[in-house]
């Protein structure tokens, strides 16, 4: 991993600000840091700051197509509803705000290194690297949201967020877990395109 070392942006809670993104954007206002798991039927993401504690948390039903998730604050309190939508040519995803907020996440085009994904009602763009699990987000006036970094073969799925405009923080977690959700489904896609296409090539 040493080639690709100083292209990652992840560090753990407790850790310096990634130098990369120092350089570029400043030093965060705030950090926040997700840690996935799967409880009974349902998927669970805590997202902590950085001494660890618990800010929200975001639960999917499951099964459910849609892939309806909650995004809740530490006392219970529900931040945000997400929803996929089916049957579509772009991955697209619903959200609305518990303050009555709501737009959509849709990728103009799953490119082999950068990815467009546009926020749609907000005019605002996320920017990303999947060769380097990066993501910067940023408002319509350009100017840096988040940005919002993967782990590495992580069994956890764990992301740190960088936010540098923290009265948009609970709309950055709804499009983190959004982000996330869009990047599980592009991996099942994948494999189960890789195992159908192992499958044909040992029936030849």
């Amino acid at each position: 991993m040493g080639v690709f070392s100083k292209y990652l942006r992840f560090r753990e809670a407790g850790e310096q600000a990634n130098v990369n993104n120092v350089e570029r954007f400043g030093e965060p206002v705030r950090s926040l840091f997700t840690t996935s798991k799967v409880i009974s039927l349902h998927k669970h993401t805590d997202i902590t700051d950085e001494h660890e504690q618990v800010i929200y948390h975001a639960q999917t039903k499951f099964p459910s197509l849609h892939d309806k998730t909650d995004v809740l604050d530490a006392a219970g309190n529900r931040v945000a509803h997400i929803e996929r939508k089916l049957l579509t040519l772009h991955e697209r995803h619903f959200v609305t705000m518990e303050n009555g907020t709501s737009f959509q996440i849709s990728n103009e085009l799953w490119h082999l290194v950068r990815d467009i994904t546009n926020i749609e009602g907000l005019g605002w763009q996320l920017r990303g690297n999947i060769a380097a699990l990066n993501f910067e987000l940023y408002d319509e006036r350009e100017q840096v949201i988040a940005v919002i970094s993967q782990k590495f073969l992580s069994l956890h799925d764990k992301y740190c967020v960088d936010i540098y405009q923290p009265e948009h923080e609970q709309t950055v977690v709804a499009i983190l877990v959004a982000l996330q959700h869009m990047i599980k489904d592009r991996e099942a896609r994948s494999s189960s395109f890789s195992s159908s296409s192992s499958s044909s090539s040992g029936n030849n």
